[in-house]
C-alpha cells in the first residue's frame, strides 16, 4: 500500500468513494467522519471539525473550540472488502492549529520524536485478543459458538474452522492490507480468537491495532455476533490480553541483540542498554498498568488466581525472563521483548507512548532489572490490585506521567481523574454478588 501519495491520488487509485476520517480519544474510542470523495481536496487541506466534548474523553468542555482531524496520507487503508468504496484514514487532532496535546496520537508522536533525538527509532508488534459473544433471550452473554464447549479449547482446530468465516474473512483483509497476517488461532478461552500480522514502526502498529479492532467488530456484527476486547467478559474464563513486542533501533541496526552472546552474563542474548529499557519499565510497571490496563474490568484479570482452563495467563508481579509467559516482560528471543500487562481495554497509542518512556528512563538511568526470573526487590513485589490502586501509582510516578504529558502538561492529570471518576461509578453500583453474599448474611 502506496505510504507517500496525497490523499485525492490514493482514493482514485483504490476507487474510493468515501473517507472515513478517524481519530481516537484516550480510552480507545474511534471517532470518524464519513468524508465523500468529492471533498478529499477539503479534508487533506483543511481537516474535518468535531466538537471535541462530545466526541469523548479529549480533554475539552462544551464551550472549546473544535477539534480538526488533520488527515495522514501515509495511514490510508481502504477497506472495500468491508464496504465497497470505503477507506479509512487516520488523523492528528488540532485545536487552533496546534497538535492537540490530549490526542492520542499525537501523544505517541511526541514520545517517537524523543526517541529520534537518542538517535533510536521503535518498533512494535500487537498480539489482539478478543472473544466473540452473543446475548441470549434473557439477556446474559454467551458463547457466539455454541460448540465452543470444551474444557481446554485453546488451539482447537474445530473451533478455528466453525469460525472460518469470520476468521478467513478478516485475514484476507489484513493481507489485502499489506499487513502480513501469518496466524489466526482459539485461544484460552472459549470464544476467544486472536489473529496476529507482523510488526511495524511504533506509530503504524498502533494505528492498525484501532483499525483491528474496527474491521473485527464489523466484521463480526455482520454474522450476527460481537466482537469484545474487554479484558475479562467471564468471571471463569481467561481475559483477552493487548501484548507489546517491542525492540529499539538505529536506523538498519537492531539495538537490543548482544554483539556477542557470550556477553551476556543473564543469558538472553541482550545488550546492555535492552537490560536498561526492561529496567524502565519494571520499575515504572505500577503506573504503566494504568494505561496498559485501564478499565475497572482490566483487574479481574489481572487479580484472576487461575482459571477453567487452569491458567490466567496474566502477569501479577513485574518481573521479566526468556520465553516463559508467566512474566510481566518476556524474552522470546534476542531481537525483542514482549510486554505482557496490557488488555484490550488500552489504548494502543498511550500504551506504547508510556511503555517507550518508562524503558528510555530505564536506559538514562542505566537501570539494573536483576536476574531473569527474579522478583527483584519489594518495589516490583505487585501490580496494582485495581483501577484505583494504579491511578494513584500514575499520579506518584513522573515518569508515566511525564509520557502522558509530552505534548502538553495537564493531559496525565485529567486521564486520572477520568479513570478514578470510572473506578468509583462501578464502585457505587450494588451488584448480584453483594445481594448474594449479603442479602440475608446479617
Amino acid at each position: 500500500m502506496p505510504e507517500t501519495a496525497d490523499l485525492a491520488t490514493l482514493a482514485a487509485k483504490f476507487d474510493t468513494t468515501f473517507v472515513l476520517a478517524l481519530f481516537v480519544d484516550l480510552t480507545g474510542k474511534p471517532c470518524a467522519k464519513l468524508v465523500p470523495v468529492e471533498a478529499i481536496d477539503e479534508l487533506a487541506r483543511d481537516g474535518v471539525g468535531f466538537a471535541g466534548y462530545a466526541a469523548g474523553a479529549l480533554g475539552q468542555e462544551p464551550k472549546d473550540p473544535d477539534v480538526m482531524a488533520l488527515p495522514d496520507a501515509s495511514s490510508f487503508t481502504p477497506v472495500p472488502f468491508l464496504k465497497e468504496g470505503l477507506a479509512i484514514v487516520h488523523c492528528d487532532p488540532h485545536v487552533e492549529g496546534e497538535p492537540w496535546p490530549y490526542a492520542p496520537r499525537i501523544i505517541l508522536r511526541t514520545m517517537l520524536e524523543r526517541a529520534a533525538q537518542r538517535e533510536m527509532s521503535v518498533q512494535v508488534g500487537a498480539e489482539v485478543e478478543y472473544f466473540l459473544v452473543r446475548k441470549n433471550q434473557q439477556g446474559a452473554l454467551t458463547t457466539a459458538d455454541p460448540g465452543d464447549d470444551a474444557a481446554r479449547p485453546c488451539y482447537d482446530a474445530r473451533g478455528v474452522t466453525r469460525m472460518y468465516e469470520h476468521l478467513a474473512a478478516v485475514s484476507r483483509g489484513m493481507n489485502d492490507l499489506g499487513w502480513g497476517n501469518y496466524a489466526n488461532d482459539h485461544e484460552d478461552a472459549n470464544g476467544q480468537f486472536e489473529q496476529n500480522f507482523l510488526h511495524a514502526d511504533a506509530l503504524t502498529t498502533a494505528d492498525r491495532v484501532i483499525t483491528a479492532r474496527y474491521l473485527i467488530s464489523m466484521i463480526a456484527e455482520q454474522r450476527g455476533m460481537t466482537a469484545t476486547f474487554m479484558p475479562k467478559p467471564f468471571t471463569d474464563r481467561t481475559g483477552s490480553g493487548l501484548h507489546l513486542h517491542l525492540s529499539l533501533w538505529n536506523g538498519t541496526t537492531p539495538l537490543f541483540p548482544s554483539e556477542n552472546s557470550g556477553d551476556d552474563g543473564r543469558g538472553l542474548g541482550l545488550a546492555n542498554l535492552a537490560y536498561e529499557f526492561i529496567g524502565g519499565i519494571l520499575d515504572h510497571a505500577g503506573a504503566l498498568q494504568s494505561v496498559l490496563a485501564p478499565s475497572v474490568n482490566s483487574y479481574k484479570r489481572t487479580g484472576a488466581v487461575s482459571t477453567a482452563s487452569g491458567a490466567s495467563w496474566a502477569p501479577r508481579v513485574p518481573t521479566y525472563g526468556g520465553n516463559d509467559r508467566t512474566h510481566y516482560v518476556r524474552v522470546p528471543d534476542h531481537q525483542r521483548i514482549e510486554l505482557r500487562g496490557g488488555d484490550g481495554s488500552a489504548n494502543p497509542y498511550l500504551a506504547i507512548a508510556a511503555a517507550i518512556g518508562a524503558g528510555l528512563d530505564g536506559v538514562e538511568r542505566h537501570t539494573d532489572p536483576g536476574t531473569p526470573g527474579g522478583n527483584n526487590g519489594a518495589a516490583r513485589a505487585v501490580l496494582p490490585p485495581t483501577l484505583l490502586h494504579a491511578v494513584d501509582a500514575l499520579e506518584a510516578d513522573p515518569v508515566v506521567s511525564g509520557a502522558l504529558d509530552c505534548a502538553g502538561s495537564g493531559v496525565a492529570r485529567y486521564f486520572g481523574g477520568l479513570k478514578r471518576e470510572e473506578f468509583f461509578q462501578w464502585h457505587s453500583q450494588v451488584t448480584p454478588w453483594e445481594i448474594d453474599r449479603y442479602l440475608t448474611a446479617f
